[in-house]
C-alpha cells in the first residue's frame, strides 16, 4: 500500500493515540505524531504505551495493514489534529505553547483546503490566535483553510466506544471551516455532531468539566462537615439521592485527570472576578487532598499512642480515579507524596494494580500490603481493594467509599 496519509495527528497520548487508531480503522491513513521517540517506536511496532481497553488490538491492527505510522515529524496530509498538553504556567495560568509548536510545525505543510483541528483544551480564543499565527506566515493561504476546534469528552477506560458514540461540538472560526470539520468527523463519529463557532465549542468544553467539579466540591465539602458531625457521609449521600431531583455525587480524596483538575482554571485565569463558584470548587477540592493527608497524619499519631511502636501503612491507589493507569494530576499520588515528607521511621507499602512500576514509588502488591498493615488509606475506588477482607485489627481510612457497601 502506498503511503501518503490524509490526516497527521500531532500528540499519541491519552486521546490523540486512540482517535488516530479510530481513525484508521476506517481505511483513512493517518501519520502519527509524537515528541518521545520511545512511543513512536512503540507504536510503530504495533503496541501501546498506555492502558485503555481495546487500543491495543485497534493499534496492531491499523499499523499490521499499513494505515497507521508514527514519527517525531509531520509529513503533508489534507487534514491535521492537534491533540496535545495544554499545561499550566505560574499561578494557573494556561500555557498554549505547545499547541504553538504544534501548530508552526505544520504550516509549511499546509496547503489550499487543507483542515485544521484543534482538540486540545484551550483557552477561549486558541483557535483564533492559531489561525492569526498561520495566516501570519503563510497570508496566500487566507480564507483557504478550514479552521476548527473540537473538544473530546471520553472517559477512560471506555474510550474507543465514547469516540464514535458520543455527541461532538464542533466550532469553526466560519460557517465554511464548521462544515468542512463536520464532514470529517462524520466519517467515523455516530454521535450527533453540534455546530458552533470556535470560541463557543472552547468554552463549551472547559464549562462541561467546571460543571463536574463544583458537583464534586459539593460532595467533598458534605465529606468534611460529616466528618464534624459523625455522621456517614455516603448513607446520607445515598439517602438525599432517593429524592426524585436530587443526584449528589460521591466524595473522594480530591479530584485529578487532566480535564476536571484542569479545566476549571482556564475561565478562572481569564476571569477571576466573575467565576467565584468556579474557582472556590478548585480550593475545595485541592483542600480535600490536604485534609485526608492530615488525617492519615493523625491516625499515625494515635496508633503510637495506643500501642506504643510505629504503625506500617499501606496507600492504596495512585491513580486519579478507578481502574486506570493515569497519574496526571492524581490527587491520591498527592497524598501519598505529602505523607511520605512526613515520615518518621512508619513502614509505607505503596498500592497501584494498575502500573508495574513507578520512578518514585516502590509499589508492592495490594494483598502483601494489605496483609502487612496496621492501617489502610484507601485512596482510589479500584475493583480490586472491593474484594479485600476487611479484619477488625485493621485502622481503616476510608476516602473513596470502598467499606461504604453503596461507592458507585
Amino acid at each position: 500500500m502506498n503511503y501518503k496519509p490524509e490526516v497527521v495527528m500531532i500528540g499519541l497520548g491519552y486521546i490523540g493515540l486512540p482517535t488516530a487508531a479510530l481513525i484508521a480503522k476506517n481505511k483513512t491513513q493517518v501519520h502519527g505524531v509524537d515528541i518521545n521517540p520511545k512511543v513512536v517506536e512503540t507504536i510503530n511496532q504495533g503496541k501501546i504505551h498506555i492502558i485503555e481497553p481495546e487500543l491495543d488490538e485497534a493499534v496492531s491492527m491499523a499499523v499490521k495493514k499499513g494505515y497507521l505510522r508514527a514519527s517525531v515529524k509531520p509529513i503533508e496530509a489534507n487534514t491535521y489534529i492537534i491533540v496535545v498538553p495544554t499545561p499550566f504556567k505560574d499561578k494557573n495560568e494556561p500555557d498554549i505553547s505547545y499547541v504553538e509548536a504544534a501548530t508552526k510545525a505544520i504550516i509549511p505543510l499546509l496547503k489550499k483546503d487543507d483542515l485544521y483541528i484543534i482538540e486540545s483544551t484551550s483557552p477561549i480564543g486558541t483557535t483564533e490566535i492559531m489561525m492569526s499565527l498561520i495566516y501570519d506566515s503563510r497570508p496566500e493561504l487566507k480564507g483557504t483553510l478550514g479552521i476548527a476546534y473540537c473538544p473530546e469528552r471520553v472517559l477512560p477506560g471506555n474510550v474507543m466506544y465514547e469516540l464514535v458514540n458520543n455527541d461532538r461540538v464542533i466550532g469553526g472560526i466560519d460557517q465554511k471551516s464548521t462544515e468542512k470539520a463536520v464532514s470529517f468527523y462524520r466519517e467515523f463519529i455516530k454521535g450527533d455532531l453540534h455546530k458552533t463557532n470556535a470560541r463557543t465549542a472552547e468554552m463549551c468544553k472547559l464549562v462541561e468539566n467546571s460543571s463536574r467539579d463544583v458537583q464534586i466540591a459539593f460532595a467533598n465539602e458534605l465529606s468534611l462537615i460529616c466528618d464534624k458531625a459523625d455522621i456517614n457521609v455516603w448513607e446520607l449521600i445515598n439517602l438525599a439521592n432517593k429524592h426524585p431531583r436530587v443526584n449528589i455525587l460521591q466524595p473522594s480524596c480530591g479530584v485529578g485527570g487532566h480535564c476536571i483538575a484542569v479545566d476549571p482554571y482556564f475561565i478562572v485565569a481569564d476571569y477571576p472576578m466573575e467565576s467565584k463558584i468556579i474557582g472556590t470548587a478548585r480550593e475545595i477540592n485541592n483542600y480535600k487532598s490536604f485534609w485526608c493527608a492530615e488525617k492519615v497524619k493523625t491516625a499515625k499519631l494515635e496508633f503510637e499512642i495506643k500501642n506504643g511502636r510505629k504503625p506500617s501503612i499501606a496507600l492504596m491507589g495512585l491513580a486519579f480515579k478507578p481502574n486506570i493507569d493515569d497519574l496526571r494530576e492524581s490527587p491520591a499520588k498527592y497524598i501519598v507524596q505529602k505523607v511520605l515528607q512526613n515520615s518518621n521511621d512508619e513502614e509505607y507499602y505503596i498500592v497501584e494494580p494498575n502500573i508495574k512500576e513507578h520512578k518514585v514509588f516502590k509499589l508492592t502488591n495490594y494483598q502483601a500490603a494489605f496483609e502487612k498493615a496496621d492501617i489502610i488509606v484507601f485512596l482510589v475506588a479500584h475493583k480490586e481493594f472491593k474484594e479485600l477482607n476487611l479484619s477488625e485489627d485493621k485502622v481503616v481510612l476510608d476516602f473513596c467509599g470502598i467499606t461504604s457497601g453503596i461507592t458507585k
